[in-house]
């Protein structure tokens, strides 16, 4: 045999040994199928945490989302509920600062109000005496109490302005309507038991309670004057209306007449 053919003999020889032990190798390295299954269900099972992580992930993020939308809106409705209550107390410094003012300026106000209760209280006195005398007794009577009332410390300026004012609105309601009372007359010395009446400030009138007199006031001479028998009837009807014991009607009343200003 010659040496060509042996080398190659030898040479197949190694090229078959390296096979063998090449698929031995690759034999040893080759996972089984088992294996590969187990791998592959480890994946899915990765895979699967993956995912329940991201879903947890994204409602956690959705939770956040709502949370934040919801404390967005408590904002707004607290920063519209705060600018109102500002508002509102804006509103109320200003009126506090206001009634400060009044407060500080009560004083004076007092020391202007003081004398005008004076003056009116002379005015109303005045003007007594020189009305037609509606109650003259009653009204005499209420002009020295506000009088007296004016000089008691334990009674506050406003009452006493209310006192005032009260007498006023009392001298306004009697020019109001007709109206009667009962009281006496001096007449002529004597002392007449009588019923007034009065229409207003127009006419003021007297008739005896037997209803056999009547008097007329003739304010310009300050005086009573005797009227005609012909006024008893219509004065006694007068009378019964202004008490409302019979229906209202026309009767004739003697009046005097107004002066002329010179």
């Amino acid at each position: 045999m010659t040496t060509v053919i042996k080398r190659s003999k030898i040479a197949a020889a190694m090229v078959g040994v390296m096979a063998l032990a090449g698929s031995g190798l690759a034999a040893a390295n080759t996972p089984s199928l088992q294996q590969l299954q187990s791998e592959q269900l480890q994946t899915h099972r990765n895979q699967a945490a993956s995912q329940e992580r991201i879903d947890s992930l994204f409602d956690q993020s959705r939770d956040l989302l709502a949370d934040y939308r919801a404390v967005v809106a408590e904002y707004e409705a607290l920063k519209v509920y705060n600018d109102h209550v500002q508002t509102l107390v804006d509103d109320q410094n200003a009126s506090l600062a206001s009634l400060q003012r009044q407060i500080d300026g009560i004083e004076e106000t007092r020391q202007g109000v003081v004398p005008l209760m004076y003056k009116m209280i002379d005015s109303l006195d005045n003007f007594v005496e020189l009305d037609i005398p509606i109650h003259s007794e009653a009204r005499d009577r209420r002009v020295e109490r506000l009088r007296d009332v004016m000089t008691r410390s334990n009674v506050t300026d406003s009452e006493k302005f209310r006192l005032i004012m009260e007498a006023y609105q009392i001298e306004m309601d009697y020019g109001v309507g007709p109206n009667s009372y009962s009281g006496n007359l001096s007449w002529n010395g004597e002392e007449i038991a009588v019923d007034y009446f009065h229409m207003g400030r127009v006419v003021l009138m007297a008739q005896s309670l037997d209803g056999r007199s009547a008097w007329l006031w003739d304010n310009g001479a300050r005086e009573w004057t005797q009227v005609d028998d012909v006024y008893l009837s219509p004065l006694t009807q007068a009378i019964r209306m202004s008490r409302r014991q019979t229906a209202f009607d026309i009767v004739r009343l003697p009046v005097f007449a107004a002066e002329s200003a010179e």
